[in-house]
């Protein structure tokens, strides 16, 4: 299928082939046949991409001060790969479109194959022949409503979410400045709801078109029209609310919302304009300032878009959804009118250039449409306590598969994000003996970026096909905590052998059917991602260190720090707790060193934080006490660690300096690495000599097995009060 694409360090726009999108559980597959361009929001984001590095660097200041917590967390070397890799792919645009259901996905039965709907969401809404969209993102378009029309319901209900903030009530007068797109729509809620209308554009046209469309008045802002038409609609008094729905960097509307404002009038902020808030002016008549969040309560929480979960009407009368269906409801019953903002319908095979026209001033417009290809059919895309006891590990049996001599050894990644990317995919492609054959997706933009950046031969969304390719010798898993073990269950059970990152189990059961499928299959060629046991420094630390005689003490601090507001790990109901999905990183590295499985775990929490205190304790009597911190300084290192024992100490600091002291003699790491190296390139080049050999696997399955189990029995440590027994692996 095709899709509008940009990518964002060069400019570059594209119409470029990419795989079907899967239809998942809980949203439906769509055939598009409008799509609208936002010729505010849209063309911002064309714009920021043609600007210079500095010019982005200065559009984008939340971003930057991102890349100097990553500089000072993770090094130059993997910050400026992660960053460039972002910048250097296609991105997608578009969030609002109406086109036809083409195949439901589990859960869903409010609409059926063949029904019209109206789609919204900058990640599922896109200018796209096909879109998976989530329940709550897409609402039935009112018979005889035009598709065309309803394509407008995402700006529809970005307009709707406006003037519900503002409060509006029968009588009152408006100031809506700034009369694109969202200003239109604004202006025709407002008087459709019995609100007298004053607008303020510096484009002759657009005020025209506003006051056809149910202004009283409309002018320039920087003549004294505007001012003249708010003085008579209010009697001197000012108007009782403002919109702002105009862009640029100009402070003028602002102002002019604080001078024609009424006192303790309400000031809406909607697009995205200059806020510097003359405080005299605001503060003399107390304004209320108040801004305006996309479509409505909903936006941004993923357990709303994503997982389906709906606000109870009694608590929430206006999600995103119901404003949605509301939007749509107003335009069926005439009480709103989008034809007159179109300015032109474009065919989709002519979206670039389209866009290069809008971009360089050449076309004019208020709302550009994309008309999509007659409907066709398509080939259906698939559907994608006070003890614990380790789980049996199987042992004996290997599925390597016999290879021919020198063949590469092919690779298939089930996922493609931030981690796959920027820590991984870069030193595969660069390994002689590998050939990247499939990377699969749940979202095709994703997939097709990784094959033009690291060579994949196929980019699809289809697992099934990959996993029953006999071609590709290995899988790697790196997509979200939750789908982990049952993605690894399943490429074992199709004989590959699999690198799946950390967590291998969010829970004791997942790992049991990870090792039901081990012996069911009897293919035990598995990888979990601790990568750490394979960093250089830590090895050649752990060499000099030498052999124990007597129990050791290890201390590892992990400064974890706090996560951004709407990362996918603080989703703890599908996504497990943080130390479930990361833990297992410095249960692997102590276990390592001291050269055992963990036989108990004491687990201890202050409340209101994630931080935890979790002490393992080992066969030989040696401890290890894991501090796993939220509440640090975020410029402190993230991993230190010491390891005590003989009359020696090893110190890591942060994978950029390790020391040995042993009486009198202290060995100092003899480089200090630009980057910290925290052994992914060792970790894959052991993980693929073991596939293209058959050998054994870089770590054996029973302390991956003790790994996991001891992360896991935290939980139950914790809630028990009491140490947790680990029974031995078998």
């Amino acid at each position: 299928m095709k899709q509008v694409v940009q990518n964002y360090k060069s400019g570059e726009l594209a119409l470029l082939d990419v795989p079907v999108p899967g239809c998942k559980p809980g949203g439906v597959l769509v055939r598009t046949a409008y799509s609208l361009i936002s010729t505010g929001t849209e063309l911002m984001k064309v714009s920021e991409a043609g600007m210079s590095m500095l010019g982005k660097a200065r559009s984008r200041p939340d971003q930057v001060a991102k890349v100097v917590q990553s500089v000072a967390t993770n090094g130059v070397p993997a910050t400026y790969r992660k960053v460039m890799g972002k910048l250097d792919s296609y991105t997608p645009l578009g969030y609002s479109l109406c086109g036809v259901v083409e195949q439901v996905g589990a859960g869903i039965d409010d609409v059926k194959v063949g029904d019209l709907v109206a789609c919204a969401g900058n990640e599922h809404a896109l200018h796209a022949e096909l879109n998976w969209v989530p329940k709550n993102l897409y609402a039935p378009v009112p018979d005889g409503l035009a598709p065309r029309h309803a394509a407008f319901g995402t700006v529809g209900s970005i307009a709707l979410q406006g003037v519900r903030q503002g409060e509006s009530r029968l009588g009152e007068v408006a100031l809506v400045i700034g009369l694109g797109l969202i200003g239109q729509l604004v202006v025709q809620l407002l008087a459709a709801s019995g609100v007298r209308v004053v607008g303020a554009d510096p484009d002759p046209v657009r005020c025209e078109l506003a006051e056809r469309l149910g202004a009283a008045a409309c002018g320039d802002p920087a003549s004294p029209a505007v001012e003249s038409a708010v003085a008579e609609l209010t009697d001197g008094h000012g108007v009782d609310q403002v919109y702002l729905a105009a862009g640029g960097g100009s402070n003028q509307p602002v102002e002019l919302a604080a001078r024609l404002c009424r006192d303790r009038g309400r000031v809406v902020d909607i697009g995205k304009c200059r806020l510097d808030l003359p405080w005299n002016a605001y503060y003399e008549k107390e304004l209320d300032v108040r801004f305006s969040r996309s479509y409505g309560p909903g936006r941004y929480d993923p357990e709303y878009e994503i997982e389906g979960r709906d606000y109870p009407i009694g608590y929430v009368r206006w999600t995103e959804r119901r404003n949605l269906a509301c939007f749509l409801d107003l335009v069926a019953r005439g009480r709103v009118d989008v034809e007159p903002l179109i300015t032109r319908t474009a065919a989709f095979d002519d979206a670039v250039e389209t866009y290069q026209r809008l971009k360089d001033g050449e076309l004019k417009a208020v709302a550009v449409l994309f008309r999509y290809p007659e409907q066709s059919a398509v080939d259906e895309p698939s559907a994608d306590v006070a003890a614990t006891t380790v789980p049996a590990v199987p042992g004996g049996r290997s599925a390597a598969p016999v290879r021919a001599a020198r063949t590469p050894v092919r690779l298939a990644f089930v996922g493609a994000g931030n981690y796959a990317t920027s820590m991984l995919l870069p030193h595969l492609a660069q390994r002689d003996g590998v050939e990247l054959s499939t990377v699969v997706t749940t979202t095709a933009l994703s997939a097709a970026n990784a094959q033009r950046k690291f060579g994949f031969r196929e980019a699809t969304t289809d697992l099934d096909a990959v996993l029953g390719d006999a071609s590709v010798d290995a899988v790697f898993v790196v997509t979200r905590h939750s789908s982990h073990a049952e993605l690894t269950r399943k490429a074992l059970l199709a004989g590959k052998a699999v690198f799946v990152e950390k967590p291998l189990a969010l829970t004791e059961d997942e790992l049991t059917g990870v090792l039901s499928a081990v012996e069911e299959s009897g293919n035990d060629r598995l990888q979990v991602g601790f990568n750490r046991r394979f960093a250089p420094l830590l090895q050649e630390a752990r060499k000099r260190f030498g052999a124990r005689t007597g129990p050791a003490s290890l201390r590892y601090l992990v400064n974890a720090g706090r996560l951004d507001h709407g990362s996918w790990y603080l989703q703890q109901g599908t996504e497990g707790s943080r130390f479930a999905g990361e833990g297992g990183h410095f249960v692997d590295t102590a276990g390592w060193l001291l050269g055992a499985d963990p036989v108990s775990v004491y687990a201890v929490a202050p409340s209101g934080n994630e931080d935890l205190q979790v002490v393992l304790g080992y066969p030989d009597g040696s401890t290890a006490t894991i501090s796993y911190v939220t509440t640090g300084a975020a410029g402190f290192p993230k991993e230190t660690l010491d390891l005590v024992a003989d009359g020696k100490v090893l110190q890591l600091d942060d994978f950029v300096r390790t020391s040995v002291y042993d009486g009198r003699k202290r060995w100092v790491s003899s480089r200090l690495p630009k980057a910290r190296d925290k052994g992914q390139a060792a970790e894959l080049a052991a993980f693929v000599r073991a596939v293209r050999t058959g050998g054994p696997m870089p770590v054996p399955l029973g302390s991956l097995v003790a790994t996991t189990t001891a992360t896991l029995a935290v939980r139950a440590a914790l809630t028990g009060g009491a140490p947790v027994t680990l029974a031995e692996v078998r």
